[in-house]
């Protein structure tokens, strides 16, 4: 099984204690190889008022966290039992376990964040085969050359016109296969 991008409802404004929580549950009950990471969708806004321009930080979507993890018998239960969560979004009840997010759905959301659904260091690394899902060069496949953490941009070797020619994306451009 391979580890997805669910959403998580809870109560609104209790999106950061339920992190919280959620955090502590995984650590106690050793489930970091199931629940991966937690993440609460907000943005900065900058806001002007009488002149001044202060930043302030927004909730994207109130009432929901995201979590990345392996949808097991035991990782569903963590997390839809831990206290404020009201339960998962793609999941008709009865104990069906939910749908998760599509790869670019999240990659909108973490990009609008700063961050990435792959973590540069340990998903992906120089010789590891991915797929082109966005941009220009979309449906293709190459092999990563170079990783520049800093920028988040990936060097690939593709195959244009029969050449293999190196090309940069962006992480948020590509899946591992």
């Amino acid at each position: 099984m391979e580890k997805k991008w669910y959403v998580v409802n809870t109560y609104s404004g209790h999106e950061n204690k339920v992190k919280e929580k959620l955090d502590m549950r995984i650590n106690s009950m050793g489930m970091e190889s199931n629940i991966f990471r937690v993440i609460v969708p907000e943005q900065i806004e900058v806001e002007v008022k009488d002149g001044k321009s202060k930043e302030k930080i927004k909730k994207m979507f109130p009432g929901y966290i995201l979590v990345e993890m392996i949808m097991s018998d035991e990782a569903w239960y963590i997390v839809r039992n831990t206290p404020g969560v009201t339960g998962f979004i793609g999941s008709s009840g009865k104990g069906a376990k939910p749908i998760p997010l599509e790869p670019q759905e999240v990659d909108h959301i973490l990009h609008n964040m700063g961050m990435s659904r792959l973590e540069l260091e340990g998903d992906i690394e120089p010789g590891h085969k991915v797929n082109v899902i966005a941009g220009p060069f979309s449906g293709m496949m190459g092999e990563i050359i170079e990783i520049d953490i800093k920028t988040g941009k990936i060097t690939l070797a593709l195959d244009l016109f029969g050449q293999l020619t190196n090309v940069d994306v962006e992480i948020s451009e590509i899946e591992r296969i």
